[in-house]
């Protein structure tokens, strides 16, 4: 393993333990998402910082509220990296009022909202976000659906024209329905390349070649939630044996961690943690290449919808064992 790959992986267990210790009660689902979040921006966690955040977020929100849901400890992790927390928030949330005169409230909106509080987020690129999610929606009326206001609220910071990204997403998702079957998860893919610029076969080719050498050496990807995850790796310019290299190296380095055993977390989903700490090593921490910042953006949220997917769908089997059970 490259020493560097190898300090990530350091980093990404240290900040995994310290949040968990902070956020105890939190679903065991949400501490490697975190801990990632610190990894790409190269920075250790505080516990001080990250309750006060989380207790700021409780300040400013109703129980009922969107940013505590699925999303607050995320949230308050990034919150905990800025220089003025408050401030953020307060932007975020007023971001969030004003994308819900276009869509409906979520926890997905709400992450677009803080994600978007970095870019010049004027009335015409919410306007614009709404019509590129009709597009989606004219497309795939069935599949299209609340998660998929992030990217296209996103999506209306591209130079791209409208045309050209719904081109991008339909000739992705048919060339990725080819070989991946969950029609959800393989939009959401589609959405994830569409904001990278370039052919729609050579970015599918690279997600497929990330997939296959990674087959070769003994692992299973999952094709489901995780596979957002593995497009947004496939935007990174680096060749895919480095980056599957890179993957499995972190995997096997994962696989003798506490909290990824027999009783913790499945390969499946520990193989997408190596992906998203294979991907740090590519991040760009000056925030100036705008193409790397795309493969920062789609990582983010990739990383973000597949935590959502895993809670609401342990939050379903819970619901639908406790209702078989009364």
């Amino acid at each position: 393993m490259k020493a560097s790959l190898q300090d990530l992986c350091n980093r990404f267990i240290e900040a995994r333990d310290l949040i968990k210790h902070t956020f105890k009660w939190e679903n065991n689902y949400i501490h490697p998402v975190c801990a990632n979040l610190f990894c790409a921006k190269g920075v250790a966690p505080e516990a001080d910082k990250l309750r006060a955040c989380r207790d700021l977020i409780n300040s400013k929100t109703g129980i009922f509220s969107s940013f505590r849901g699925y999303i607050r400890i995320p949230l308050a992790c990034m919150l905990s990296m800025e220089d003025d927390p408050s401030r953020k928030l307060d932007r975020a949330l007023d971001m969030y009022k004003r994308l819900k005169e276009h869509f409906f409230g979520s926890d997905y909106l709400a992450l677009a909202a803080f994600m978007l509080t970095q870019y010049d987020c004027t009335h015409e690129r919410i306007a614009r976000g709404k019509r590129i999610y009709r597009l989606m929606k004219e497309g795939h009326p069935f599949l299209t659906s609340s998660e998929d206001s992030v990217f296209a609220v996103m999506m209306a910071m591209s130079e791209q024209t409208d045309e050209e990204l719904v081109a991008s997403m339909e000739a992705c998702y048919r060339l990725l329905k080819e070989r991946f079957h969950d029609s959800n998860c393989v939009q959401t893919m589609a959405h994830v390349l569409a904001m990278e610029e370039g052919d729609a076969y050579a970015k599918c080719d690279k997600v497929f070649a990330l997939y296959d050498t990674i087959a070769q050496h003994g692992r299973k990807y999952g094709k489901h939630h995780e596979l957002a995850t593995l497009a947004a790796l496939a935007t990174i310019n680096a060749a895919p044996d480095v980056l599957a290299r890179d993957v499995i190296d972190a995997d096997s380095f994962l696989s003798g961690q506490k909290g990824y055993g027999f009783f913790g977390i499945d390969k499946k989903t520990r193989l997408m943690h190596a992906a998203m700490i294979a991907s740090d090593e590519y991040m760009p921490r000056g925030a100036v290449d705008t193409a790397a910042l795309t493969g920062t953006v789609s990582m983010l949220i990739a990383q973000q919808m597949a935590m959502c997917a895993i809670m609401a769908s342990n939050t379903a089997m819970s619901a639908a064992s406790a209702a078989s059970n009364s």
